[in-house]
């Protein structure tokens, strides 16, 4: 079966419920004795069982199998959560989602067995939850029962027990008259296996293309009603090979076994009542096969009768994260803006076939006002498709927290709201590594250690906050903490150290340009570097990644009682309402959230300070950047008129753009100008005006 097509839904899914089942262990933790938390995580584990075993992933389903075991006997009462239990169901969930990575970068799972995992889940169910070490000759045992086929104690063939009538007794005589053989075979469905019935099915299918079943045990129709065990046996008859036979059924996967021989025909009958030279001749018929039969080279191991379907995958890397879930009223009112979509295309086609005949003039007008307003409509609905809730980002930072506060020795909390907060799918897709180094940068650097904080009179238990709200067009996500702040000395002393300041620079330095030095490349203050921080790698990743999503990173900080870092994003990436401007004879585009004023300004107000341009406006001195200069573009004759200054803010900076012309607000689409052309950075996009010009979209951030 090619599941190629089913991929993206799996990757989607098992994402969910690994999610799911990261949150419910973490409430087990603070809950032993919660059984909906129990039940939750037994439904996750066992429904990831079913995905992957469909899917044809055996490593990823056997450590779901044992996962989903341990709360079995847990839901049974036969013991409880134990603290240790949490740290093996942690690491089986980061198995897991490391086979997931895999199977998204290259459609396999990836050839970890993760065997100490599953010995540790054995031992729980084996010593009755409580957790001890495993000895080697027990992390042995799990390898010594997965022998090939033939090597088994416990499993036989079993078809000697069938009863078979008269008339397939005579099928069978029939197929040696005729030179085809007849084989018993008993057949061995692996223990994990979610579908036995599907299984089973597909043996039968193998073996139809290669000659005939007379008689199963179970019926077959026990066997579609999946009304059997692990085994059934069957009688077959074909002018292969037993080679060939069993080669056919190990093929299916989730076939742990296969036993196939020459059917004797004497094991249904009495004693006695064949001929003895006839006999002979079907002992030695018998014979012959066994030794082929047993030796490893006559049936394919499973990994090598796995090896032809995995060939069949794609082996390019899948497209991910190009689903977005969707509420069914947002498509249902897409659909009714499309439908008047149609009806304001033929009013507009029958308004302007009138107005050609002289009939009604104003008809075309109110028709594209009307085309407006459904325009407008749609666009909205939409970017509300297109927008997902940032919940899906923010929820694996709760076990990101617990984690480090196990390996910091640290004890702290996280604390969320506004985990609906909705944003464009693009950019919540990309939000994720920003949060997780701010986050790491609190529990790392911001929170003392446990004692230091009790003897500065703070509570033992640091907190960590992360609240994410909307605030106009923008979402704002605030990571603050209640430790110690950035020791602005301590910043200042190692940009002296580094040689990026000099100590007379150091003197002049207010604190936020002190703290802008944590955004440059490689600058760390910590003492040590340590796996979670202090390679100077993050803060300016950060930055670079926030101001690629047009959105800016703003510090707050209280030395001795915390720090809280900003981020402000754009709503979405894909339309902005826009100011359209004129430098020289070009047109511009600047995103309207940018900008704070516009003002008039005459030659005689500007002033020189430093030798650069600023404006006197209300009790504030603003710089201003002349566009023409900054975009190569030669200014108009006239420059003694007053200047027209639009007035833009990035955090607490201002600055004033000089522009010729103002055109007024329009809605745009911004289109990426590809790889092909190198853009500076202060050109975010581009976009197509209604008479077909292209206009430049100019990025304020970068500008400033």
């Amino acid at each position: 079966m090619d599941t190629s097509q089913y991929l993206d839904i799996f990757l989607d899914e098992s994402k969910e419920h690994l999610q799911n089942l990261s949150d419910q262990i973490m409430e087990l933790e603070q809950n032993p004795e919660n059984m909906d938390t129990v039940n939750e995580i037994f439904r996750a584990a066992h429904s990831l069982k079913g995905m992957a075993g469909t899917m044809g992933y055996k490593r990823m389903q056997t450590l779901t199998h044992d996962m989903e075991n341990v709360f079995s006997e847990v839901r049974n009462g036969t013991f409880k959560v134990q603290p240790g239990m949490i740290d093996i169901l942690f690491r089986s969930l980061d198995a897991l989602e490391e086979y997931v990575d895999n199977i998204q970068q290259t459609t396999e799972e990836g050839t970890n067995d993760n065997q100490d995992l599953i010995d540790a889940l054995n031992s729980i169910l084996k010593n009755n939850g409580e957790i001890k070490p495993i000895s080697k000759s027990e992390s042995a045992a799990p390898a010594e029962s997965s022998a090939p086929a033939g090597g088994s104690d416990t499993k036989q063939p079993r078809w000697g027990e069938m009863k078979i009538s008269d008339t397939e007794r005579m099928l069978v005589e029939k197929a040696y008259n005729e030179g085809l053989k007849a084989y018993g075979i008993t057949v061995y469905v692996e223990e994990a296996c979610v579908l036995k019935a599907a299984r089973a099915f597909l043996v039968f299918k193998a073996l139809e293309k290669l000659g005939e079943v007379i008689v199963s045990n179970p019926t077959a129709q026990d066997i579609e009603d999946e009304k059997f065990d692990l085994t059934f046996s069957l009688v077959f008859i074909s002018g292969n090979t037993v080679d060939e036979v069993r080669a056919a059924v190990k093929s299916v996967s989730e076939i742990e076994e296969v036993f196939c021989d020459t059917y004797q025909l004497e094991a249904a009958s009495e004693p006695g009542h064949q001929e003895p030279e006839k006999e002979k001749e079907e002992e030695a018929a018998v014979e012959q096969p066994k030794p082929a039969a047993s030796a490893p080279a006559a049936a394919p191991t499973p990994a090598a009768a796995s090896k032809p379907a995995a060939a069949n995958k794609p082996a390019g890397k899948p497209v991910v994260n190009r689903t977005v879930r969707v509420d069914i009223e947002k498509l249902d009112n897409l659909m009714n803006l499309v439908s008047e979509l149609i009806i304001a295309k033929n009013s507009l086609i029958a308004a302007t076939a009138a107005e050609g005949k002289g009939d009604n003039g104003n008809a075309v007008n109110e028709q594209i006002e009307y085309l407006e307003s459904v325009t407008t409509n749609l666009h909205e609905s939409v970017m509300k498709v297109r927008m997902v809730p940032i919940e899906s980002v923010v929820a694996k930072f709760p076990r990101m927290i617990r984690d480090l506060s196990k390996k910091l020795g640290k004890k702290m909390e996280l604390y969320m709201t506004g985990e609906d907060t909705e944003l464009d799918r693009t950019v919540v897709d990309e939000i994720g590594d920003p949060l997780m180094h701010m986050l790491r940068n609190s529990a790392d650097h911001g929170l003392e250690p446990n004692d230091v904080r009790v003897a500065n009179g703070k509570p033992e238990v640091g907190s960590i906050f992360l609240d994410a709200y909307q605030d106009g067009n923008n979402v704002v996500i605030e990571v603050r903490d209640d430790g110690a702040g950035i020791n602005i000395e301590a910043v200042k002393q190692k940009g002296i150290e580094r040689g990026i300041i000099t100590p007379e620079q150091a003197e002049t330095m207010t604190d936020k340009e002190v703290i802008d030095l944590l955004f440059m490349p490689s600058f760390s203050t910590a003492k040590k570097v340590s796996d979670v921080s202090g390679r100077g790698v993050g803060l300016d990743v950060v930055k670079s990644k926030i101001e690629s999503l047009s959105g800016e990173v703003e510090v707050k900080n209280s030395y001795g009682e915390g720090s809280a870092w900003i981020i402000r994003l754009p709503l979405t990436l894909a339309i902005i309402q826009a100011l359209m401007v004129v430098v020289g004879e070009e047109k511009y585009a600047i995103a309207l959230g940018s900008i704070q004023t516009i003002e008039d300004v005459s030659p005689e107000d500007i002033k020189l300070v430093q030798a650069k341009e600023v404006i006197h406006i209300r009790g504030t001195v603003i710089p201003i950047i002349r566009l023409n200069k900054v975009l190569d573009i030669p200014p108009r004759e006239d420059e003694n008129q007053n200047l027209t200054v639009i007035i833009v803010r990035k955090g607490d900076k201002q600055a004033g753009l000089v522009v010729d012309e103002l055109i007024g607000q329009q809605e745009v689409v911004i289109k990426s100008m590809g790889k092909y052309i190198k853009v500076p950075k202060m050109i975010s996009g581009a976009t197509i005006l209604g008479d077909g010009e292209v206009a430049l979209i100019l990025d304020t951030n970068a500008l400033l």
